[in-house]
């Protein structure tokens, strides 16, 4: 199952939530109805005005809940204890978590999310959450840290990174807030039946413990259901997600030893912190004792991953298990794969228009290398002022600076009007002591620093988009690096400000938009082969072939090509997903059409996939041979 498969098939799952909660309601409300009738008999008026009630509090409490969790991943995170992250945090196994994360979203192609600890958690568990990758934040427990090797800990986030980029995020907010819409019910009858106790007249009283007692029973019902609903949502994707990790870090014993280590820990996966409304969304059982596991049983998930493993291994797991001994290991661990990456290389995903499909939101092992590879290589001024909450904005200001000395300092004086001297002072120096960077390090620069730059209050995002316009027109020319990281930035932060608007796809398909495909593709084709109409003609009538579209009467230019890009791509954006995977493979072929691949290809396919929400994974240039 490939990424748009998984997109797929969320969005039924989504229908089917929908559709299982509504009968979760209607049982509600019949079990009130039969409440009523039992007790003061047929009386049509007190009927419909119970089914009222009942409905009208259950949805607004699951919409209250919902709009309570606009503000992402984070939010969730917090409310569960964590702690954020510092940049600048000393803690090796907090740096050690940091650089796993960064690799895992650079090679899958989605913005870095924000990291959180649950300090006060020994239980090994983790969960990613969010409404869209431009919100999602990563969570993991203290128990976590301190237990598992890098390796185990890879695995984990892999699972993580798993559901981040098949739609599952989504999915979990939405159980949360409808599961809350039938909880509220019991907590209402619980409310009441414990304000009844501090009655004076315990004649009196008796009605209210009679009204709230029917109303518990009533609640639990409805919850009965609920519960039902998300295990019944929940416990397959947990093998899909097992699965997916092990073909992203191609080590089975990764997730397989986090997963054998929760076996043999005393605090196993268990939270200490009431994790009831949150628990379908963690990597392993928050909590025991409950009435439908949200997971599948931790034994078959082993068995799974390694068919092999003996029971008896786990006390031998047990006795190993040092709490101390990852902070003495985690700063050589990380000292040992920065030289590793820097040995291997570059290693991505070959541009491959029959495979890529497959690869999209599935990355592999050497995808994360090339990461890591990549984020060695960045100079450490860069890299510090890019995790900087004081200065990320400066470093996406440094990337746009022209080599022209007159433009630059026209740039300069912008930044000035716009952030005030003290940041004109930091991008001047950042250019100083960096005057070039390599191309393939900028746009992991951009995602490095984003989880500092959607922390800054919605108006300096805003202004930080004027900003950027600003510079990127200080020529009057655009090219395609500048268009790629004007409109990332732009999307990403949007999407940051506004995630309940993300959807991970629509209802049309290729031959609706056509005109729209059509332009893409040309632009794509003309800047892979500068004045070569004829080159530019074949790349895109393969390319339409592959789309299963006609060739146009004539082809199309490139003048005004950023505009029409953004025309094209805002509409685009509403494809079925099925249909942006046929878009996408398109695309390849149109690239690879004369067997080599540019920057500014590579450019153009990472800011279409971005701007059409497909995670496109760390991909390599192809020279001619």
């Amino acid at each position: 199952m490939n990424f748009f498969e998984h997109q797929d098939r969320a969005r039924r799952q989504s229908g089917l939530l929908v559709f299982l909660f509504a009968l979760a309601v209607l049982g509600i409300i019949l079990a009130a109805n039969i409440a009523v009738l039992l007790s003061v008999g047929p009386d049509p008026e007190l009927l419909i005005g119970v089914t009222v009630l009942t409905a009208g509090t259950i949805g607004i409490a699951s919409m209250v809940r919902t709009m309570q969790l606009r503000g992402g991943g984070g939010q969730v995170a917090r409310q569960l204890g964590g702690t954020l992250v510092d940049h600048d945090t000393t803690d090796p196994l907090r740096r050690r978590l940091r650089n796993v994360v960064e690799e895992m979203a650079i090679a899958s192609g989605v913005p870095v999310p924000e990291i959180y600890v649950l300090e006060h958690e020994q239980g090994i568990n983790a969960f990613a959450a969010g409404y869209s990758t431009a919100d999602a934040a990563v969570a993991v427990t203290r128990g976590a840290l301190e237990h598992l090797n890098r390796d185990e800990l890879q695995g984990v986030i892999a699972h993580e990174f798993s559901h981040i980029l098949n739609g599952d995020m989504r999915l979990n907010i939405r159980l949360i807030g409808f599961l809350f819409g039938i909880l509220v019910i019991a907590i209402l009858g619980r409310r009441l039946l414990f304000s009844a106790r501090f009655a004076r007249d315990s004649r009196g009283a008796a009605p209210a413990v009679m009204i709230g007692l029917a109303i518990l029973i009533i609640g639990y019902i409805g919850l009965f259901f609920g519960r039902w609903i998300r295990a019944a949502v929940s416990r397959q994707r947990e093998y899909l997600a097992d699965a997916s990790a092990v073909q992203f870090t191609r080590q089975p014993d990764g997730i397989g030893g986090a997963l054998k280590k929760i076996k043999a820990l005393y605090a196993g996966s268990f939270l200490t912190a009431d994790a009831d409304e949150v628990g379908h969304m963690m990597f392993g059982q928050a909590m025991g004792y409950q009435m439908f596991a949200t997971h599948p049983p931790l034994e078959d998930r082993i068995r799974a991953i390694d068919p092999f493993f003996d029971p008896a291994d786990i006390k031998r797991i047990a006795e190993q298990m040092d709490r101390h001994a990852q902070s003495r290991k985690a700063e050589a661990e990380e000292t040992e794969r920065e030289s590793e990456a820097r040995e291997r290389g570059p290693g991505g995903l070959p541009l491959d228009a029959d495979n890529l499909a497959e690869k999209i939101g599935q990355p592999g092992l050497n995808q994360v290398f090339m990461a890591a590879a990549l984020v060695a290589a960045i100079p450490k001024q860069l890299e510090r002022a890019a995790h900087s909450d004081e200065w990320a904005q400066e470093v996406i200001c440094y990337l746009l600076l022209s080599d022209d000395d007159e433009v630059r300092e026209n740039q300069l004086l912008s930044v000035a009007q716009a952030l005030g001297s003290e940041s004109e002072q930091q991008v001047r120096a950042l250019r100083q002591s960096v005057p070039e960077l390599p191309a393939e390090q900028r746009l992991p620069l951009l995602e490095i620093a984003f989880p500092s730059l959607r922390r800054r209050p919605e108006r300096e995002l805003l202004e930080l988009m004027r900003l950027i316009e600003t510079l990127v027109e200080a020529d009057g020319r655009i090219d395609v690096f500048e268009y790629t990281l004007a409109r990332l930035a732009n999307r990403q932060i949007l999407d940051a400000l506004h995630p309940e608007r993300v959807r991970g796809g629509g209802s049309k398909k290729l031959a609706s938009l056509s005109g729209e495909v059509i332009d893409l593709l040309a632009i794509v084709a003309w800047h892979g082969h500068p004045d070569q109409p004829e080159e530019v003609e074949a790349a895109l009538a393969v390319a339409l072939d592959r789309a299963g579209l006609d060739r146009p009467e004539a082809l199309p230019g490139l003048k005004d090509w950023p505009s029409r890009l953004d025309s094209a791509l805002e509409k685009l954006d509403r494809l079925k997903p099925g249909e942006k995977e046929k878009l996408v493979n398109a695309m390849a072929c149109c690239v690879l059409h004369d067997g080599q691949v540019i920057p500014e290809e590579m450019d153009l396919m990472r800011v279409v996939c971005g701007l059409l929400h497909v995670p496109i994974p760390l991909l390599e240039s192809r020279e001619e041979s």
